[in-house]
């Protein structure tokens, strides 16, 4: 996103419209347009069992539980490698977050997160914007205010989200974390 200044207000009390983002519920509030890019923020509502790839891109992100629990890892790109079968980084660098903690990584650095609870509601803020772009061009309106139902096949096609990763500076450093037994 290209940096312009930002919109004269200084609040926005709704943000944008709810977008069902691969499986997630999120809720724009401030993107780009409205900070001159320097920052995004949303939030979201993830069901159980959401995880990204492990991945980097050229923002800082930083999310905020407000409500359920996540596994989250922050990985040195040395240990993103697969060099036996099972990447060294889902023992070493898993870390259980609840509500109020907050997890940041920064730009380049490889990381991922999955939801431990039914549910996690969780706020992100990218600096700069950037993010907000890739959720965007992935995500469609939300039909209802709750999460999407499950997909027959894929949410999004292979080669569309190739694309969008490729003009967004996203690289995928590796699987998203196996999902853990629910208790």
């Amino acid at each position: 996103m290209t940096a312009t200044a930002p919109s004269p207000a200084g609040v926005v009390t709704h943000g944008g419209a709810p977008l069902w983002f691969l499986g997630t519920l999120a809720r724009p509030k401030l993107d780009g347009e409205h900070t001159g890019g320097r920052l995004a923020l949303w939030e979201a509502v993830l069901p159980h069992g959401a995880a990204p790839p492990l991945h980097s891109h050229p923002q800082d992100e930083t999310a905020y539980v407000l409500d359920g629990e996540l596994t989250a890892w922050i990985v040195e790109p040395e240990l993103a490698t697969d060099t036996a079968g099972r990447p060294a980084w889902l023992q070493q660098r898993a870390r259980r977050c609840g509500p109020g903690t907050a997890v940041f990584a920064a730009a380049g650095t490889p990381h991922t997160f999955r939801v431990e609870s039914d549910t996690a509601h969780v706020v992100f803020i990218s600096t700069p914007a950037g993010i907000d772009d890739y959720i965007r061009a992935l995500a469609e309106p939300a039909r209802w205010p709750w999460l999407p139902p499950p997909p027959d096949g894929p949410r999004v096609e292979a080669e569309r989200l190739a694309a969008v990763e490729r003009e967004l500076g996203v690289v995928r450093h590796g699987p998203a974390p196996p999902p853990a037994a629910r208790p």
